[in-house]
């Protein structure tokens, strides 16, 4: 009898959850998320100028916290989440930001564990590929330095299979090829070879990764 009345709870839950999500897309006409996403969704934070677009794939999941996702968008700007991913919110927020113009890609199956991603030229994130709590993937340098060296964004492209652990940085006009691995606390500063184990301040290559496709989360 518990576990019915737990069910039936969690079910007015749920119903609940996806009444505000239709409510969310009437308010942001740019907001589409997938009937199959999770319902959690409804617990995020979207601040959508104009013109913004988001779409969140099928199967999505997060989980149910106040503020574990916040995505901002500037006018022009689009964020796209792809099918079965996780955006993995209980360690720390999952953060999303994109620019005037800009386009943030997270490709199907992705897990972005409490990392924050900030688009202002453009970040593409690969199928499968994983972030770790903390880390950071920014395409700008965020502000100008001084009136003769302004801010420069570069786009970012981080390819299929890749694994980026805890508290990596990973900053402007950098790609990381597919397969590699980012140790913790690494500071990458520039691009990064196919199946190449990476780790340092500046990250440099110090050996190789095999086929990282079917490796679990």
């Amino acid at each position: 009898m518990r576990n019915f009345w737990l069910g039936l709870y969690m079910r007015m839950v749920a119903a609940a959850d996806r009444r505000r999500i239709r409510t969310l897309m009437r308010r942001h006409p740019g907001l589409e998320i997938h009937p199959t996403a999770s319902s959690a969704f409804a617990r995020a934070t979207f601040a959508l100028e104009p013109g913004a677009r988001v779409r969140i794939g099928a199967g999505v999941a997060t989980e149910r916290r106040p503020d574990g996702v916040r995505i901002s968008v500037r006018s022009g700007g689009e964020v796209v989440v792809g099918e079965n991913t996780w955006l993995r919110s209980d360690l720390g927020p999952v953060i999303l930001n994109a620019y005037q113009g800009a386009k943030l890609e997270i490709g199907a199956e992705g897990f972005l564990n409490g990392a924050q991603v900030s688009a202002k030229a453009g970040v593409r994130l690969g199928r499968g590929t994983w972030l770790g709590p903390g880390t950071r993937v920014w395409d700008s340098d965020q502000h100008a330095i001084d009136e003769q060296r302004p801010e420069r964004p570069r786009a970012v492209e981080i390819g299929d299979h890749v694994w980026v652990a805890a508290d990596v940085t990973v900053l402007a006009g950098v790609t990381i090829g597919d397969h590699s691995v980012i140790g913790t606390r690494s500071l990458v500063t520039s691009s990064i070879p196919a199946h190449s184990l990476a780790f340092g301040s500046p990250a440099r290559p110090k050996g190789l990764v095999g086929d990282r496709s079917r490796v679990p989360i």
